[in-house]
């Protein structure tokens, strides 16, 4: 399975529509952590999929999603109802309860990483408004197998961060 994960784009829908036509039919699935601040009739959201972000007021969209993504069980959110800018605990109970062995947010605009009992919770950063110590405009592609789940960073331009690459065992 591979996906791209891009979160709190702001308003910035040429850079979604640049990850759509470089990526359609290269991944899997593409998965937006919110703060878009696009409607959800637009047509980025025909490719993409979004959850409801703290700046996302169009009703219509959800609160957090969880998919079956070629036999990975994934939840994403935006994080602001999950208290991510102080502890991951709130989103690591929700991916237990969904059953999700990734679980991907954004909000806090700082791209991380982690494994924590045996689920992958990740933030792909900020695509527009980046912060904290890596103050990079970044997305996500997350590959993953029975036997590890591999996170590759990108800066705006499409290059891979390669100190920021984390590969995590299954086995």
């Amino acid at each position: 399975m591979k996906v791209l994960v891009v979160s709190d784009s702001h308003g910035d829908r040429d850079i979604l529509v640049e990850l759509i036509n470089r990526y359609k039919g290269k991944v899997d699935a593409m998965i937006h952590c919110g703060d878009s601040e696009l409607a959800t009739t637009d047509s980025v959201w025909e490719e993409m999929m979004s959850v409801k972000g703290n700046m996302d007021f169009d009703e219509p969209y959800l609160p957090s999603r969880v998919e079956e993504i070629d036999g990975e069980r994934i939840l994403w959110v935006h994080g602001h109802l999950h208290d991510v800018k102080n502890s991951m605990q709130t989103l690591l109970t929700a991916a237990k309860e969904a059953q999700a062995k990734l679980a991907f947010f954004g909000h806090t605009h700082e791209l991380g990483v982690e494994m924590v009992d045996g689920i992958v919770l990740l933030n792909p950063g900020s695509i527009l408004l980046p912060r904290g110590a890596y103050p990079l405009k970044t997305y996500a592609i997350v590959e993953a197998s029975k036997e590890a789940v591999k996170v590759t960073y990108y800066d705006r331009k499409n290059h891979p961060i390669g100190e920021l690459e984390q590969t995590f065992s299954r086995i």
